[in-house]
């Protein structure tokens, strides 16, 4: 028997399989991680076929070893990684290697993540340990410890640590091993509810047992959480599994304890703030069947539940479903792939839905399901509009004195208070007053962020930091100022406007840490925190009953983005947060703040509008030929050297124009948003397009012909995010 084995190295001149000669001793299945020696070295792999015979010219070597042969892809996922190699232009073993935690990659791992209890147990009958008891009167140590497996079936091993050992040579006794997990989260309290009118509409629509793509458009607060759960009710209750997707890892917390309080243990979680033994034994339960109901962040969707019932994506719109790095998968489009596969329904949830999501719903090829009213008929918070251009006048220029007085109003009344600004550290530039010099980062050509907390200065896209120094290194001045703002510094002036409030900043730089985001949480909904200040990772999903009022900081922030998407995401940015709002019926606002208050957008969410924003939005795009009208493929050209990268790009548009449909558009090369990171230049190249069956073909040809240049890589990215 021969195994076709796909190796662990991602380079794509090597992506492809080798044949390995399976031996006697050894038992090999189709999907097992395997030890194989490559070009003189014992490396890893992936068997994806078993042949009988060895239908190529050379002598193959053996397989080593199978490496944890109980995990294993299965024919699904193996399927699956087919498609999205294709559809991402990635190596099959990149592929691959994202469907595993870290802890199971197709490479090395010397750890072992495996933890046990170990017992004690009888391995004799009850009448031979009996009359082992009565010849051996002395043996008093002996003789308490089997009188206790008998009394109780079993004990622990750490219990008796100096007695088992001679009664295991006898072979009166034995050790059994009992598999135990990181997470074990105690049964808690069943959640009770009872569905609305609307809710139980909704529920009777979707069909469990069909392919269907189902978008469930309901305003913050209309209670879509329940849906998905009742509907996860009912797929158990057919013997099937469940996957729940969520954009943040920040909002795990809240939605795994109600799937627990619903299911019980009966549920793992799997996201990229779990540790790698955790990320393992989770993966592990899955595995092994023990549980039926999946909820984590973007790659849980891989996970290899069997006969699956039912997959849903809260907050579909979300850009983090979609990966940036290699391989750059859409979790929407592995879930249509999934369901499609196992004849069940998907559910994309979301109260501002992208506008392809939404086109696609009302062109029929989404079934609709709306919930238009909060749950309780709670009332979705009044929204204020504040010209900051007048609050400058009045040296106000982070807080108007509008936002100012209803955080006075909200803390007297022992409510909480949100302040949302999309930015992170103490301040976006560094400069000199003296000689106008500014800090930048010197592998990626932006200006480093200040961050007061540690007192230096980073680079969000490569890491670059540097401690603040108060001359200028250009003039030598003592003239080095902060410009702008961020979270930290939203937290510093606000703890001085308000010393006596209790404040909690949530962003990426004080989540870091295991747990954090739980604590956090936590620490807001047992009413330990008055005012919350944090970056998008508070504004969708989370419910904290107490929050009666927003306030948005900067709404102009995502507005100047240089993105076709820019108002789609700002819309659904504010409108996202401002639900955060009353949530629980008590009297809500929304503070907006903006220096461009005549925006159609800011009208749109505070009339809480999302056809009319649609609808403004989608003239647009027709105009310009943006999605959902076209769809857009990405060719990115990156090297080192600035020449060589501005060469190939012009080579790569050359031969795109004759090689098209001549109804795509081809726009560029143009240096991209981002045009130099961590030393590497980048051109960029937009196709737009409806139907060009020569497309796939000819990106394949280029990508293909840049396998083993050295200096120059492309980036393929078939229908970005952003451009």
């Amino acid at each position: 028997m021969y195994a076709l084995v796909l190796i662990q190295y991602g380079i794509k001149s090597l992506d492809k399989t080798f044949i390995y000669e399976i031996p006697h001793n050894l038992k090999v299945s189709i999907g097992n991680k395997v030890m194989v020696c490559f070009n003189n070295r014992n490396i890893y792999g992936i068997v994806l076929d078993i042949k009988d015979s060895n239908e190529t010219e050379y002598i193959p070597s053996f397989i080593l070893d199978v490496i944890n042969p109980k995990i294993k892809l299965n024919t699904e996922l193996i399927e699956l990684g087919k498609y999205i190699k294709k559809e991402t232009f990635s190596s099959l073993i990149k592929v691959y290697q994202t469907m595993f935690p870290s802890s199971l990659k197709v490479k090395e791992i010397k750890n072992n993540y495996e933890n046990y209890n170990e017992y004690l147990i009888l391995n004799k009958s009850k009448e031979e340990i009996e009359n082992y008891i009565i010849k051996n009167k002395r043996a008093t140590a002996r003789n308490t410890l089997l009188k206790d497996i008998l009394e109780k079936g079993k004990v622990n091993k750490k219990d008796y640590i100096n007695v088992y050992k001679k009664l295991i040579e006898l072979d009166l006794i034995k050790i059994e091993k009992e598999r135990i997990y990181r997470i074990n989260k105690d049964i808690l309290e069943k959640e009770n509810y009872t569905l609305t009118n609307e809710q139980e509409k909704v529920i009777k629509d979707i069909k469990l047992n069909e392919t269907n793509t189902y978008l469930l458009f309901g305003v913050t607060g209309s209670g879509k959480t329940i849906v998905y759960i009742d509907l996860i009710k009912k797929i158990l209750k057919l013997n099937k599994t469940a996957i729940m997707l969520v954009p943040e890892i920040s909002l795990t917390t809240q939605m795994v304890n109600r799937f627990y309080k619903s299911f019980g243990k009966d549920v793992a979680i799997l996201h990229s703030g779990l540790s790698d033994g955790e990320k393992y034994d989770e993966y592990s339960k899955i595995n092994n069947k023990e549980i039926k109901v999946v909820v984590g962040t973007r790659s849980a969707i891989f996970a290899p539940l069997e006969n699956l019932g039912v997959i849903i994506i809260d907050e579909e719109h979300s850009t983090t479903y979609k990966q940036e790095n290699n391989p750059r998968y859409n979790a929407i489009d592995v879930a249509k792939w999934r369901a499609k596969y196992n004849n069940c329904p998907l559910i994309l949830g979301s109260a501002t839905p992208s506008l392809e999501t939404f086109a696609r719903a009302k062109k029929g090829v989404y079934k609709l399901l709306s919930l238009p009213n909060r749950v309780g008929n709670y009332s979705l918070p009044s929204i204020s509009i504040v010209d900051m251009r007048e609050e400058m006048k009045k040296r106000n220029t982070l807080f108007s004195d509008e936002l100012k007085d209803n955080i006075c109003k909200s803390l007297n009344n022992k409510e909480q208070v949100m302040l949302l600004l999309n930015r992170r550290g103490f301040s976006t530039i560094v400069s000199c007053q003296n000689c106008g010099y500014t800090y930048k980062c010197p592998n990626c050509e932006i200006t480093l962020t200040y961050h007061k907390s540690k007192n230096n200065m980073r680079c969000h896209y490569c890491g670059y930091t540097k401690f603040l120094e108060n001359k200028c290194p250009n003039c030598k001045e003592d003239a080095i100022r902060t410009f702008g703002v961020g979270t930290e510094k939203i937290e510093n002036e606000i703890n001085c406007l308000f010393p006596s409030a209790r404040i909690l900043r949530m962003d990426a730089d004080t989540t870091t840490k295991k747990g954090s985001h739980e604590k956090y949480i936590n620490m807001i909904m047992n009413e330990e925190v008055d005012i919350i200040v944090g970056t998008q990772m508070i504004s969708k999903g989370l419910d904290f009953p107490k929050i009666s009022l927003v306030g948005i900081i900067n709404a102009d922030e995502s507005l100047n983005i240089p993105d076709f998407r820019s108002e789609e995401k700002t819309f659904s940015l504010l409108s996202q947060v401002s639900g955060r709002a009353g949530r629980s019926g008590i009297e809500s606002k929304v503070v907006m703040q903006t220096f461009n208050p005549d925006n159609v957008i800011f009208s749109l969410v505070k009339e809480n509008n999302y056809i009319g924003f649609f609808n403004y939005e989608m003239i647009k795009r027709k105009k310009l030929n943006y999605p959902p009208y076209y769809y857009i493929l990405g060719i990115k050209v990156c090297s080192k050297d600035y020449e060589e990268a501005s060469k190939h790009a012009n080579k790569i548009v050359n031969y795109l124009k004759n090689n098209i449909d001549k109804t795509s558009l081809l726009l560029g090369p143009n240096t991209a948003n981002m045009f130099k990171v961590n030393n590497i230049y980048r051109f960029q190249i937009i196709i737009k397009y409806k139907f060009d069956e020569k497309l796939y073909e000819t990106v394949k040809f280029i990508d293909d012909l840049y396998i083993n240049e050295k200096n120059v890589y492309i980036e393929i990215d078939n229908n970005p995010i952003s451009i």
